[in-house]
């Protein structure tokens, strides 16, 4: 089979079989790209490539700086590649299954404080055209703990105002129920009032969040608007759309929330992706005590 066809086909069996979103489909595929202009350059085609090969291709990625985390992900890319390609009879024998992910330590995710987001929301200007729909968005990715695209993909029809809660597709497009605060609800009805006098382009009928031109925000949009505000609050930490969602679960666990409670809500499929937000939630109180307790004060005060 032509190697064209097979990247393909494994695109395919990514976005139906493994269920992946189409962005990491993307970053999958962006990475098989680099791996195979690397061979092609040694005149090795991707199907050929032996162990040696894709270890060096490794190294010489690392050696431009790649992080840690960066290279683990580089090489699940490749290990999936070719555990597809063995698993479906395209090559005899596997060379990835011998590729060594380097070990991570714990990357804990940056969390804003209740006043830091109460900062943020701050900054919005609510009789700017878009100052209700920026309150709603920020509003509900932390009151619902969404992943960026999701808010992105909010649908109006997928907004229950009576019963307090939305109708959420995740990824490998996995439907789950959250609760939204009524505050949110707030934010979004004052927005669905300017979101009438907006000329809706086709197909966005049902978009909750538009841009001024009638169709949907992207996440960048999104992403920019965050910083944007951060920076007028003065909030120095590296804060994303994302950030809204970790304080989100981070300030769950710290109420005492369950665990799998936690998990549903985020729409994590394996428990152990949640629980790095119980090591949040004790570094957090370690920098309160460090911070506040009597002796750690009598002790910086000695140094």
């Amino acid at each position: 089979m032509p190697q064209n066809d097979v990247i393909k086909d494994y695109s395919t069996y990514l976005l139906l079989e493994k269920s992946f979103s189409k962005n990491t489909v993307e970053a999958y595929l962006r990475d098989l790209q680099k791996l195979d202009d690397f061979l092609s350059a040694r005149g090795i085609a991707l199907q050929d490539a032996d162990y040696e090969a894709l270890r060096d291709f490794v190294v010489e990625v690392q050696q431009h700086g790649l992080t840690p985390r960066s290279s683990a992900r580089l090489i699940s890319s490749i290990r999936c590649f070719y555990k597809y390609l063995y698993f479906y009879d395209k090559i005899k024998k596997d060379p990835g299954e011998l590729l060594e992910l380097p070990k991570l330590g714990i990357h804990l995710p940056e969390v804003l404080s209740i006043e830091e987001i109460d900062a943020i929301l701050a900054q919005i200007d609510l009789s700017h055209p878009q100052g209700h729909r920026n309150r709603a968005i920020i509003e509900t990715l932390y009151s619902c703990g969404l992943r960026v695209s999701e808010a992105v993909d909010l649908q109006l029809s997928n907004v229950y105002f009576d019963d307090e809660y939305i109708r959420v597709h995740g990824k490998g497009n996995k439907e789950r129920i959250v609760p939204i605060s009524k505050v949110a609800l707030k934010y979004i009805r004052q927005w669905l009032e300017d979101r009438c006098h907006i000329e809706i382009k086709h197909g966005n009928e049902d978009v909750l969040f538009l841009n001024r031109r009638g169709a949907k925000l992207t996440r960048s949009m999104i992403f920019h608007l965050i910083k944007q505000y951060a920076e007028a609050a003065g909030i120095k930490k590296n804060i994303s759309p994302h950030t809204f969602r970790h304080s989100f679960a981070t300030h769950l666990m710290m109420g005492g929330a369950d665990l799998r409670v936690v998990q549903e809500l985020l729409g994590h499929e394996s428990i152990t992706t949640t629980e790095i937000y119980t090591h949040v939630d004790v570094s957090m109180l370690t920098d309160t005590i460090m911070k506040y307790h009597p002796r750690n004060k009598m002790r910086k005060a000695s140094h």
